[in-house]
């Protein structure tokens, strides 16, 4: 869209706008489809990023990029240990998987703004966002499976039995007056988890998306300066974002796996 031919208000309204389609009557059931679409390219490039340098590793001197890989691995495994002391065959690979995916939808944040929705409009898309973060159906719809492991290992460490008297219980203590109060206040944190990681995650990466929207406004020789400062510090941003997903979802697992 050219700022000659529309207001700031409606360039800023256009770039926010999903590639969507609904299902039925729409409604809660329409479906941003450039999300979902990043959102599948970025996760297999993780795949076959990952599943290529394990096809190649070598127990010599190792090249740059198996060495970053093992690099990563290692700093994830290193704090899955030092957070959940519970079986880790499972969490491990949870994190690892957290952790790159979400790195990889916050590095599309970096991409010139206008470049994949001007070739989408050359291809007669009308609407195009490619980072899925910038999305909170992606981040929350995220956070809810982070939820469901959570209670899941509830039940694994626990038992259901444990389980179940851990929230009439805790943690105002176990006479029957105080059932209600304390489901009620495990309710109450159990929700807040998954808002909380959905919402930060969203929040700090969809601001990003507008400032680097409002830079783009600029006439072009002002652009460089504020852009690439921006994304200088985005770059700090966008490794830190994932980073607090992944610990705070490891975090979570093991206080639900671990008695009080």
């Amino acid at each position: 869209m050219a700022s000659e031919a529309h207001s700031p208000s409606e360039i800023v309204q256009h770039h926010l706008q999903h590639l969507q389609v609904s299902v039925g009557d729409g409604g809660f059931w329409t479906l941003n489809i450039d999300t979902l679409f990043f959102s599948w390219v970025t996760g297999l490039l993780f795949l076959g990023l990952f599943y290529s340098v394990a096809r190649k590793a070598t127990a010599g001197t190792p090249g740059g990029l198996q060495n970053f890989i093992e690099m990563v691995v290692g700093f994830v495994d290193q704090q899955v240990k030092d957070t959940f002391h519970g079986p880790k065959n499972f969490v491990a690979p949870l994190a690892l998987t957290i952790f790159v995916w979400v790195l990889f939808w916050n590095l599309l944040d970096l991409l010139p703004v206008d470049w994949f929705p001007t070739a989408a409009a050359a291809m007669g898309i009308p609407y195009l966002r490619i980072v899925p973060s910038a999305d909170l159906n992606a981040t929350f719809g995220l956070s809810l499976s982070v939820l469901l492991i959570i209670i899941y290992y509830g039940f694994k460490g626990k038992g259901a039995g444990g389980y179940g008297r851990e929230w009439l219980t805790h943690p105002f203590g176990a006479h029957w007056a105080l059932w209600i109060p304390n489901i009620l206040i495990n309710l109450v944190e159990l929700i807040s988890k998954p808002v909380s990681l959905g919402m930060r995650l969203f929040g700090n990466l969809y601001a990003a998306e507008i400032i680097f929207i409002l830079i783009a406004l600029l006439p072009w020789w002002a652009q460089w300066l504020p852009g690439t400062a921006w994304a200088i510090f985005h770059i700090l941003v966008i490794p830190l974002q994932a980073f607090l997903f992944m610990v705070l979802t490891v975090v979570y697992v093991s206080l639900s796996y671990e008695s009080h």
